[in-house]
């Protein structure tokens, strides 16, 4: 059997849950007579498991900087989650779940545009667990180099990150798939802690790509607080947005510069918890998203990657709503290449 979760849903069941628990699911050692039980371990994102999180995630990601900027006549705050050994938010769901996984030694896999891959690499080094990544052959040879240099081994392949998840589900080892396992959207949901925990806003904006941070974010805040959740999509990788507007996944072509959203197919679990946690959904160009990365280069000292910069993007769509409110955005990652800085912010 290939090494992948078993998935089968359930309806909802619990308060503090916002997606069916499958109290069946598995993890599955390839060639094992039966699977390994180690947890129940799906989709569904808990509060309680949030709280856990940010008790026993590496520190090394926790309370990261949040800067106040009065830009475009909102009052914005700049969640910065670039100043950590990977450069992005992803370390903090990567290192729940291998917290959640146990002890034990496996041989795990994953496909990645390359920050989740190097959150995997690093969590993997830590523990000594073998990794390996599927990416695509465009991806950006920065994020290539740096899961590498974190221990994992990289395999490219032809086509799009979506292709390369296609291959990482074939490879026979233990399949690790952001978007789908709950404890990588409770990992990133610590974010919402720390958010909650220092000002009340109005409204959170957050990049959306497979939808582990926005669901992990969007459970915290939706049972603390009245902030609306507002998710950003590349105009040119829209599926995720109308995913949510159809209440179903629906699959659609990516064509963008922002590789850290640039989904073609959405994970349907992910898509289904989008539906409680999320109250819009934005699409932003590239052409934004580019103003935005120049915004927080010159004017902040940040140095962000499109995707990071979708949510401050969107904010500047809507700044006459926005106008005198408490707004945050979520700077998910700061992976440039040479070349990529050269060409979109110098």
């Amino acid at each position: 059997m290939i090494g992948f979760l078993q998935v089968r849903p359930y309806p909802f069941t619990q308060p503090g849950v916002l997606s069916g628990e499958r109290h069946d699911a598995a993890l599955t050692t390839p060639g094992a007579a039966s699977p390994h039980i180690v947890e129940p371990m799906d989709a569904a994102v808990s509060v309680e498991h949030i709280r856990e999180a940010a008790r026993v995630i590496d520190p090394v990601f926790l309370n990261s900087p949040q800067f106040a900027s009065e830009r475009l006549g909102a009052n914005i705050v700049l969640k910065v989650e670039t100043v950590n050994p990977i450069r992005s938010f992803k370390g903090r769901g990567t290192d729940y779940l291998l917290q959640r996984l146990g002890d034990e030694k496996r041989e795990l896999v994953c496909a990645s545009a390359g920050n989740f891959g190097q959150g995997m690499a690093y969590a993997c080094r830590k523990r000594g667990v073998r990794l390996k990544v599927f990416a695509s052959e465009s991806a950006n040879p920065l994020k290539i180099d740096r899961m590498r240099a974190l221990g994992a081994t990289v395999e490219l392949v032809a086509g799009d990150f979506d292709d390369a998840k296609d291959a990482a589900r074939l490879d026979g080892r233990l399949f690790i798939e952001d978007g789908l396992l709950g404890p990588i959207a409770e990992g990133a949901g610590t974010i919402g802690v720390e958010l909650d925990a220092a000002q009340p806003l109005d409204a959170v904006f957050v990049p959306l790509g497979n939808g582990a941070l926005v669901n992990g974010v969007g459970t915290w805040l939706k049972h603390h607080t009245a902030t609306k959740v507002i998710a950003v999509c590349a105009s040119g990788a829209p599926s995720m947005a109308l995913s949510w507007r159809s209440h179903r996944a629906i699959s659609a072509p990516s064509n963008t510069i922002a590789d850290g959203i640039a989904v073609r197919v959405p994970v349907p679990e992910a898509v289904g918890i989008t539906e409680k946690t999320v109250d819009d959904v934005m699409l932003v160009s590239d052409d934004e998203m580019r103003a935005a990365m120049r915004s927080l280069f010159y004017e902040s000292g940040l140095l962000v990657e499109p995707a990071g910069a979708a949510g401050l993007a969107a904010i500047a769509q809507r700044r006459a709503e926005f106008f005198d409110k408490r707004v945050a955005t979520i700077l998910t990652g700061g992976n440039l290449t040479e070349q990529q800085m050269r060409d979109w912010i110098y």
